[in-house]
């Protein structure tokens, strides 16, 4: 497949794209990352390069990779063709992207991300169904946060926006299914789904 960017860099611009609900989602990449303490990690598709520049800080060494020359990758290259030899980084990490390629396509990429990774995959999807984020705070345990699913209404239809191809919990890509397909190239570690920003859902897997 002949893969094509889909936004211009302007797409990236501060007061379009960072809003706080995705520096709550960004937090979430570092921890994650970070939790794993690699020595080489490669983000596929790093729109603006925050995450990058951000896990520098804290001294974790991250390499890029997009199609796109003008967002000033490490590397220039397709997701479902990766220019490196088996198992080359530590952890391999995709946020909000994989969604951007038809679904047998994003898979995949996934294959091409499981095969580079030494250790870890880590990614982000939407998750279009609806819940509804609580929180409360416990005393002497601090604050518990739950979401809480809305009870009625059944899957949508998706419709290609010029970005996404497909989205979880979308008619035809519910999780089960979602999380069987992946599971069949890594094993699956957990999956949750922000509570600052309940549209991004995490996975983290372990390479076999």
């Amino acid at each position: 497949m002949n893969i094509q960017k889909q936004v211009d860099k302007d797409h990236y611009a501060f007061e379009q794209y960072m809003q706080k609900c995705r520096w709550n989602s960004m937090w979430h990449q570092l921890d994650e990352v970070i939790k794993l303490k690699p020595d080489r990690v490669l983000e596929i598709g790093p729109g603006p390069g925050v995450f990058k520049n951000m896990a520098n800080l804290f001294g974790v060494k991250v390499e890029t990779l997009d199609l796109d020359p003008d967002l000033n990758p490490d590397h220039i290259g397709s997701a479902t063709s990766l220019p490196f030899p088996d198992n080359t980084f530590d952890v391999v990490c995709a946020f909000q992207m994989l969604e951007h390629l038809p679904y047998e396509t994003s898979l995949d990429a996934f294959r091409e991300m499981a095969r580079v990774a030494r250790k870890n995959v880590i990614i982000s999807l939407p998750d279009s169904k609806t819940v509804w984020p609580h929180s409360l705070h416990v005393p002497r345990h601090g604050a518990v946060y739950w979401l809480m699913p809305r009870p009625f209404g059944g899957a949508r239809q998706h419709k290609f926006d010029g970005q996404h191809y497909w989205e979880i919990n979308k008619r035809g890509f519910a999780l089960q299914k979602v999380v069987t397909d992946l599971s069949s190239v890594c094993d699956l570690i957990r999956t949750y789904r922000v509570n600052e920003h309940t549209y991004h859902r995490f996975f983290i897997f372990s390479v076999r």
